[in-house]
């Protein structure tokens, strides 16, 4: 717990058995109340690992990194007390979790309701995005400018929010678009947002979406569609 706000971590995994320990290792001890890993109908041991690591496991049988993110924030709402900032962290340890005090600094210091752990301005390892994610992004973003006016430079998984804005979004995609649907809606209720640079470094394992020719094409696909879908 930081500055008496209550911090939880919700981090979606699907078969990431050789890297979510190593996620959660890295999360500097007693910053965050809970940590939250939601089993994304994995087919190895990524819960049991997870389990033993000291998370709190849930398990959502549909497939869908949204599907997962919404069963965390369902989870949320039940507990005696709810929290003041929600991390969303992926379980690939491409991020890294340890720069996790600097993704909360301004919601602490200066009343940020979001912040986006932006790759583009830190250090990207090469190779951890392919030439695709790359291109994609630069066009979301580009498309995110033209439309809501908002000047981000990525749509990094690695994020903070406010909870109480976080419920307000009313978050509904459940699978690919979940990130970019987070931004848009904040900046169509002109939410108080801000980046900073977090390092990358190549994933370990395969990327289910990157990482292949079926994924990445829904993923551009459902990221287009989601940026037009909330400008009219």
């Amino acid at each position: 717990m930081v500055k008496n706000k209550k911090v939880v971590v919700i981090i979606p995994a699907y078969n990431e058995e050789q890297s979510v320990v190593q996620v959660l290792q890295a999360i500097p001890a007693g910053l965050v109340e809970e940590v939250i890993v939601v089993n994304n109908n994995s087919t190895d041991e990524t819960a049991r690992c997870a389990r033993m690591a000291g998370a709190t496991v849930l398990d959502e049988p549909r497939r869908g990194y949204g599907r997962a993110c919404l069963k965390g924030i369902h989870y949320l709402a039940t507990l005696p007390i709810q929290p003041d900032i929600v991390v969303f962290l992926d379980a690939d340890y491409s991020d890294f979790p340890e720069e996790m005090p600097e993704l909360l600094h301004p919601v602490l210091a200066d009343d940020y309701d979001m912040v986006i752990g932006s790759r583009a301005l830190g250090n990207r390892e090469r190779g951890s995005m392919m030439p695709q994610q790359i291109w994609g992004n630069w066009l979301a973003i580009k498309l995110l400018k033209l439309i809501y006016q908002v000047d981000f430079t990525d749509l990094g998984p690695f994020r903070a929010i406010k909870y109480e804005k976080l419920l307000a979004l009313n978050m509904i995609d459940k699978t690919y678009g979940w990130t970019v649907e987070m931004q848009v809606k904040a900046a169509k209720m002109h939410l108080k947002t801000t980046e900073v640079p977090v390092r990358y470094r190549v994933r370990i394992g395969q990327s289910k979406v990157s990482g292949t020719v079926k994924g990445t094409l829904l993923a551009g696909y459902k990221i287009i569609t989601t940026i037009f879908r909330y400008a009219y």
